[in-house]
């Protein structure tokens, strides 16, 4: 009479899996088990699966699917985002200022000048520290020079004293930068017919030269100005590094839109004769830093 078989000899109790070919039953292989192993793999495979299954789903099907992790991702691109705008808007409200300050003084009012220095002149009152800022102001050395000019009024229509130009009062680190750049002349073999006089308004040079000679931007920059106007007829204006900015007048033609990048030395514009304010075909050049005119003939060859 046979025993009563217990769980563990039902667990114990070994078996052999033999295949065969089907057409001439020819042995092929065979798998010795127990139901005990068969237990132990699938208990193996199914923590296996779960964890890797657990792992996928606060890694890398997280950033798909659960929105916590995409709430982050975005959060963390929003404070990226916010920082770069956060820098445009500054640069973009300096720029602004600029413009407005040049836009003014090209189509002739004055009031914008003024203002700035009245300006200038209280802040450098009340820090009681001179520091000259624009085209009216006159370095500290010639503070003896001005006095004994403004007490010889009976002399006003025998001396003259020339209004330095704010290249002049640059400090010495604004004034160094300037001189490492490199600017290309914008006319090849022209000739200056009416110098940089800020005292009389003329905030640039008058550069006369052959008829339809090529017109080339000083410096690497950005157009910010290709338009017209009735003063000055094709104007472009170009932003360079260092808060400069070439203006180029009178032009026949405009080879540049507003924004386009030009390298130093490529052709922007035609010489012409366009606009009110021009008595025959030149270039009307000028170079403003911090949105003051300085005289170009200091830091570019003619």
């Amino acid at each position: 009479m046979k025993g009563k078989k217990t769980f563990s000899d039902w667990l114990t109790n070994r078996y052999l899996l033999v295949v065969r070919n089907e057409e001439n039953f020819a042995e092929k292989t065979t798998f010795s088990f127990t139901y005990a192993k068969i237990i132990v793999f699938i208990t193996i495979t199914v923590i296996f699966l779960f964890s890797f299954s657990f792992y996928l789903s606060n890694t890398i099907l997280s950033r798909w699917f659960h929105p916590a992790g995409r709430q982050m991702v975005l959060n963390k691109k929003i404070i990226q985002l916010s920082a770069v705008v956060d820098s445009l808007e500054n640069q973009l409200a300096y720029r602004d200022k600029a413009l407005t300050g040049i836009s003014k003084v090209l189509h002739g009012d004055d009031k914008f000048l003024k203002q700035d220095l009245a300006e200038s002149t209280q802040e450098d009152t009340l820090k009681d520290k001179p520091k000259p800022s624009h085209i009216d102001s006159i370095a500290s050395v010639d503070a003896e020079l001005r006095k004994e000019f403004e007490n010889k009024t009976s002399l006003e229509a025998e001396v003259k004293v020339p209004v330095r130009s704010v290249a002049n009062s640059l400090s010495v680190n604004e004034s160094d930068d300037l001189y490492r750049m490199f600017l290309f002349s914008p006319i090849n073999g022209g000739m200056v017919t009416q110098k940089f006089d800020a005292k009389a308004a003329h905030y640039g040079l008058d550069i006369v030269a052959k008829k339809d000679e090529p017109v080339k931007c000083v410096a690497d920059g950005t157009v910010i100005l290709s338009s017209w106007t009735n003063d000055s007829g094709h104007i472009i204006a170009v932003q360079h590094q260092g808060n400069l900015i070439s203006v180029y007048k009178h032009n026949s033609v405009l080879l540049k839109k507003m924004g386009s990048f030009v390298r130093a030395g490529e052709i922007i514009s035609v010489i012409g004769n366009s606009g009110e304010l021009t008595t025959g075909p030149h270039l009307h050049f000028e170079l403003w830093h911090n949105s003051n005119p300085i005289d170009p003939e200091i830091f570019v060859s003619l």
